[in-house]
């Protein structure tokens, strides 16, 4: 079984566990202390992934670092992954459990490329007509390429709606060649 398929199941029955039980919200802050841990230390997700390491010895390296900072739910659920050898996943579990808790919520990721620096009101415009546009709440990672010229690219999921100056001298050339052939 794939990975993303393994860390798509427990992800999920994690989040309709939380959803059913009605503890999502200690489940979601758990995730998020235990997935700042797993970022800052590469020691531990190096143990959690090796075939080397048991899965007792991983249910305690996860006992002795998360004692404090989880619940008993968190942690039957940290047990159970350890004992399934899939401790490894952890981190891609907590990443596809917070793509479902984003879907519950109506939220989307949008990432946006400019050409400059978008001012505050002129991301904020765009996020509002993003979420117009989609119906959804928008979470837009904003970045820069200034190989763009001019304007705006903006990735909702698999589809790139492509503004830029770039593209549009890209069209206007094969328009050009296209006629000329």
């Amino acid at each position: 079984m794939s990975t993303l398929i393994a860390s798509r199941r427990y992800a999920s029955a994690l989040f309709s566990a939380a959803v059913e039980g009605g503890f999502l919200d200690q489940i979601v802050e758990e995730l998020d202390v235990i997935k700042g841990v797993l970022h800052n230390s590469r020691d531990l997700v190096h143990a959690l992934r090796s075939p080397l390491v048991k899965g007792d010895k991983k249910i305690h390296i996860l006992e002795e670092i998360f004692r404090d900072s989880v619940g008993e739910k968190m942690f039957l659920f940290l047990k159970l992954i350890a004992r399934k050898k899939r401790a490894g996943l952890l981190p891609e579990i907590i990443d596809e459990f917070h793509i479902l808790l984003d879907e519950k919520r109506g939220v989307i990721n949008v990432d946006v490329t400019s050409a400059v620096t978008l001012s505050d009101e002129q991301v904020n415009d765009l996020v509002a007509r993003l979420a117009a546009f989609t119906g959804k709440q928008i979470r837009a990672k904003m970045s820069l390429n200034e190989k763009f010229i001019g304007g705006v690219s903006v990735k909702i999921g698999d589809t790139i709606y492509d503004g830029t100056i770039s593209h549009q001298l890209n069209k206007f050339r094969q328009a050009l060649v296209s006629d000329n052939g």
